[in-house]
């Protein structure tokens, strides 16, 4: 797919884009900022593609914006604020994962959401399709509790521009993250950072009114990381009093699934943190004490993973 003329596969990094005030409202990043990414000097990359706050004006989403916020993986990059002092490569979303999901492929198409045939291919794949049929493909048509998100179709054009400003860049910085770490280390560790809600709602996973976990880990039955590494992790949080789930209800999706190859040690792990923990998920505020412990636990996990070597596990 062609990219927009406005950005590139290796579009600059940008600084850290606004957040929203307590009306709702957000400053738009520095032009033609869609993503941050820093440098890190370890083998530890960390990702958070849900985390964003700046709406697009070309949005133009029919429900308001407290609604539209449920969706995000909000205050993932306040927890992990470390990563550049410990020496690990961030890369953070602007775009909210409402607007355009940069964990899907670019072939999870919603074929009902436009208002022409998508040109592009479009997974026939039934078990990914499971997601897209409850709106929750590369773009979503519905909210986790089943609310239409527009009053309208979008045209094929507004799709490829989402695909061209967002998705592509942002992948692009992962791999380059990724690919960086790996040649200063011979291997490579990427975590891709998420929260989810307490109980899962009725359109946002396949398991709805599961409770949760404190944390779900996922490297998608082994297939992108060490079992060994993943291991390591539960036994860590475990060991921190969390209850920890492995692979269920989430193993891990695009960003995982493109990136780990455990047979050229290159990991790649998503880590779910219950957003009971550190928020309220009404409001949206911080809770103070259980922020400051999960910062501390994780920027504790995140050490370890930086200095441990998964070729000798």
């Amino acid at each position: 797919m062609p990219v927009h003329p406005r950005f590139s596969l290796r579009s600059p990094c940008c600084a850290p884009a606004s957040r929203p005030t307590e009306q709702g409202d957000t400053k738009p990043p520095e032009s033609g900022c869609t993503f941050t990414a820093r440098p890190g000097t370890t083998p530890l990359v960390l990702d958070s593609p849900h985390s964003g706050t700046h709406y697009p004006e070309d949005f133009r989403a029919a429900l308001p914006l407290h609604i539209l916020r449920q969706a995000e993986d909000t205050h993932v990059e306040k927890i992990y604020d470390f990563a550049s002092d410990i020496g690990a490569a961030w890369v953070e979303a602007h775009f909210p994962r409402i607007y355009l999901d940069a964990n899907r492929d670019i072939s999870e198409i919603d074929v009902q959401l436009f208002e022409s045939d998508w040109p592009g291919e479009v997974t026939d794949d039934e078990v990914t399709l499971q997601k897209v049929r409850l709106g929750k493909g590369l773009i979503w048509r519905f909210t986790d509790k089943g609310e239409p998100i527009y009053e309208r179709q979008l045209s094929v054009e507004e799709g490829q521009n989402r695909i061209a400003a967002c998705w592509m860049p942002y992948h692009a910085a992962v791999a380059e993250a990724i690919d960086a770490a790996h040649a200063r280390h011979g291997y490579s560790i990427h975590i891709n950072c998420h929260s989810m809600p307490s109980v899962a709602a009725s359109h946002a996973t396949l398991h709805p009114g599961l409770e949760h976990a404190d944390f779900v880990i996922g490297d998608r039955d082994g297939s992108t990381a060490s079992p060994r590494l993943s291991a390591l992790i539960c036994d860590f949080l475990r060991a921190r009093g969390y209850d920890v789930a492995y692979n269920h209800p989430y193993k891990g999706v695009e960003l995982v699934r493109r990136n780990g190859q455990p047979h050229a040690h290159r990991h790649s792990i998503q880590i779910e943190v219950n957003r009971k923990i550190y928020m309220n998920e009404e409001t949206l505020d911080i809770i103070p004490d259980g922020m400051q412990r999960l910062r501390a636990d994780l920027r504790d996990l995140m050490v370890k993973l930086a200095s441990t070597d998964p070729r000798l596990l």
